[in-house]
């Protein structure tokens, strides 16, 4: 099948890519000239593991091409998917800018299409709120073409870090179309990962598939905040929440996933959905309560982390520069392990709380030193190598939960670092270990090893 995508961030090159592994024709647009110069390269501008290798094998075999002009697949596309970013709007409801812009554009192009051709089955890709389908489709019939075309919905469930996998191997794909048509289009596209996967179809009306994903979203974000919760309740009480989590999860009814305490959520999803589920509540007169207590648990447990080095170093309120002379080591960046995104980031926040404080850091990440260098500048100073970050440090900080961080020689670590003081923000170690090697350690949901 001949497919448009419309925007080559995240969701969308990751789209393109997996389509073309599928066999289809794959065209991605973007309006930005000079990244598509670059993809027409082979650069891929974002980091995800297995991206590079199916996008260089499909810009090769033809499969995959780019162009800035939608018209130039508009004419014998099956399906055009809508990809564009839907940023958060200051009252917390996803801009919807960029996606009526790109409806305005197939609107104004359909008349490319003969008039004997099928319906043109746009897809909205990009996480939108309710109603986004039908606002489309009037977008594109204002044009008054009489070409035929339907708007469905067909959100994407991808965690970034294994965004390859969880498309080529769904758990389910979700379709919100109004007719049998458009179900055997997008059933055409899919079959090649459902067959790899054994993974659920869902069919249903275009509202139903906009709310699914937000409530997904949601529901997993409630969960991180609910072990976070039971996280601090344990360091109170002198429980273990290691013991305690695995004991609830291994319940049928509750599962394992999502029950990993840390210092929060992030990225680009969680934070921007759980808005913008919040205002539909609030404009249909049915304020989400559970989600709002989720957003404010969040916002404290991202403070966690700074909070234990504080009380370590006797912080008190008032003094100037309370933490000046102290220099810490700091592993890890981005929001989570194997990406580069640092969007909403416990570690951002944690450099700031620290420098405010009259700090030092020399930091560590495998894929997001760039994006924070191109952010935050010199504010902090930077290490190739994780061990050589900790040289002279006072204390070593661990706030992304990659594998190599995990299998540190920590004896090394010990050797560069003035003291033997951790604060495991991922619980990367077990505190009766760190005990044992002789270690002050800090972590999440376990008692402290002073």
């Amino acid at each position: 099948m001949r497919v448009l995508v419309i925007g080559s961030g995240y969701v969308g090159l990751v789209a393109a890519a997996c389509f073309a592994e599928a066999g289809h024709s794959v065209l991605g647009v973007d309006v930005d000239a000079a990244k598509l110069e670059g993809l027409q390269r082979g650069e891929v501008p974002i980091f995800e593991p297995g991206l590079e290798v199916i996008f260089q094998r499909h810009l090769a075999s033809g499969r995959l091409a780019f162009s800035t002009d939608l018209r130039t697949g508009i004419a014998d596309a099956d399906a055009a998917f809508i990809c564009v970013g839907t940023p958060q709007s200051e009252d917390g409801s996803a801009d919807l800018r960029f996606v009526l812009r790109v409806a305005q554009q197939i609107g104004a192009a359909l008349s490319l299409r003969p008039k004997e051709a099928p319906p043109l089955i746009v897809v909205d890709k990009s996480t939108v709120p309710v109603g986004t389908a039908a606002r489309v489709h009037g977008v594109i019939a204002a044009t008054g073409t009489g070409r035929d075309f339907e708007v469905i919905s067909n959100p994407e469930f991808l965690r970034e870090g294994s965004a390859i996998e969880d498309f080529l191997k769904p758990d389910r794909v979700v379709v919100g179309c109004q007719s049998d048509f458009a179900e055997g289009v997008m059933k055409a596209l899919y079959e090649p990962f459902l067959k790899a996967s054994g993974g659920q179809w869902f069919r249903m009306d275009p509202t139903s598939a906009e709310l699914t994903k937000y409530a997904a979203n949601a529901m997993l974000a409630l969960r991180i905040s609910f072990i976070n919760e039971i996280a601090r309740l344990c360091e109170s009480v002198g429980a273990d929440v290691d013991y305690v989590r695995a004991a609830i999860g291994a319940d049928h009814r509750i599962g394992s996933a999502f029950l990993n305490p840390g210092p929060g959520f992030g990225g680009s999803c969680f934070p921007k959905d759980l808005q913008a589920l919040l205002k539909t509540g609030r404009e249909y007169g049915h304020p989400l309560m559970s989600l709002a207590t989720t957003v404010e648990a969040n916002r404290h447990q991202k403070q966690v982390v700074a909070s234990k080095i504080r009380a370590y170093y006797g912080v008190e309120g008032g003094a100037p520069a309370p933490l000046a002379g102290l220099h810490f080591a700091l592993w890890g960046l981005a929001f989570k392990a194997h990406t580069d995104d640092i969007r909403e980031s416990m570690s951002l926040e944690l450099i700031d709380s620290l420098t405010a404080l009259g700090a030092t850091l020399t930091v560590h990440d495998f894929e997001a030193m760039p994006a924070v260098k191109a952010k935050i500048g010199g504010k902090v100073s930077y290490a190739d190598d994780l061990i050589a970050c900790c040289e002279g440090a006072d204390a070593l900080v661990i706030a992304t939960e990659w594998p190599a961080y995990k299998a540190a020689d920590l004896a090394a670590v010990a050797a560069k670092l003035k003291a033997k003081v951790m604060f495991d923000g991922r619980n990367l170690f077990r505190p009766e270990a760190m005990k044992s090697a002789g270690w002050t350690y800090h972590s999440i949901g376990r008692r402290s090893v002073p």
